[in-house]
């Protein structure tokens, strides 16, 4: 039972730490990537310790650990079969299933959503000499957004190169730019299956959404390099008075989100960075929590 249990614990501690990172964030908005690393690690050391505790405690009697014993999975009972272990064999095994399974197929669904979406700007955008390299939207409305993919766009609408100064589309252009380089639309779909797959389950939601903040700021903090971090401030505070329309499904939209005012705020009055060596060891924590799960899973009982 040592295997089980210390699995099951495992996965407590994951989501009592999902809780801290949820109720106490702000130390993360002052080193977003190394946090959103946090949030993965999290996330797949929950997945795997609590597959690995039901198996480990089904497959038991083999006492030789989870992967010896799916391994000789047809020999673990000889005898009449036992209910609790077959029910925490199944148990385990759908979940396993479950969890690769959602985000693949919300992986498809979103494919399929900006493909359909790249056919309509094919149809509808237009090229623009003021900004080269970016789709722009015949649409009076304020919209900034990228599709992420092999063949990324930016897509902005005409509303937004009347509504922006220069600098501030060049802020928010590279803002997109971020999202597009750093690919942050895959960092965000296992939250968005996990919100999917548990919709009842209110922790999966607050993940969400601290992941989507974070991968904000990260992009925030990759377009600051470029440009003034206030005129990207003024750019979202003017997409906020001006209404920007809903960002389609699978894209990223620079304005989205009920956290723009933290983003603002973050912007003018930057606080100083997480020290090197805070960031070097949160790395390494989230390093070390990942690996501890499969080890777990050789741990003979």
């Amino acid at each position: 039972m040592i295997a089980a249990a210390a699995l099951a614990v495992l996965a407590a501690l994951c989501v009592l730490g999902a809780w801290r990172l949820i109720l106490a964030p702000r130390w993360t908005w002052r080193a977003p990537r190394a946090a959103i690393l946090l949030w993965q690690s999290l996330g797949v050391t929950w997945g795997l310790a609590s597959v690995g505790a039901l198996l480990a405690f089904a497959l038991e009697p083999f006492g030789q650990g989870v992967l010896y014993g799916l391994a000789h999975l047809g020999s673990v009972w000889s005898g009449p079969p036992d209910l609790p272990r077959v029910s925490a064999l199944l148990a385990g095994l759908g979940l396993f299933a479950a969890l690769c399974a959602v985000p693949v197929a919300a992986a498809v669904q979103t494919l399929r959503a900006r493909r359909r979406h790249r056919l309509l700007l094919a149809l509808i955008a237009r090229d623009e000499p003021a900004v080269p390299g970016v789709r722009v939207l015949d649409h009076p409305g304020a919209a900034a957004y990228c599709v992420p993919g092999l063949k990324s766009e930016v897509v902005i609408s005409a509303g937004t190169l009347r509504l922006l100064s220069p600098d501030e589309l060049a802020a928010v252009l590279a803002h997109e730019a971020a999202h597009v380089r750093e690919r942050h639309d895959l960092v965000l779909l296992p939250f968005a299956a996990l919100r999917w797959m548990l919709p009842w389950v209110r922790i999966t939601h607050e993940a969400h959404a601290s992941v989507a903040l974070l991968i904000e700021m990260a992009a925030d903090d990759r377009a600051r390099r470029h440009c003034s971090p206030k005129r990207l401030a003024t750019a979202l505070l003017r997409f906020g008075t001006a209404g920007a329309f809903a960002t389609p499904h699978g894209a990223l939209n620079a304005t989205s989100g009920e956290n723009v005012m933290v983003r603002v705020n973050r912007l003018v009055k930057p606080r100083a960075e997480l020290p090197a060596h805070l960031r070097f060891a949160i790395v390494a924590g989230a390093a070390v929590l990942t690996a501890s799960a499969p080890l777990l899973w050789l741990l003979p009982s």
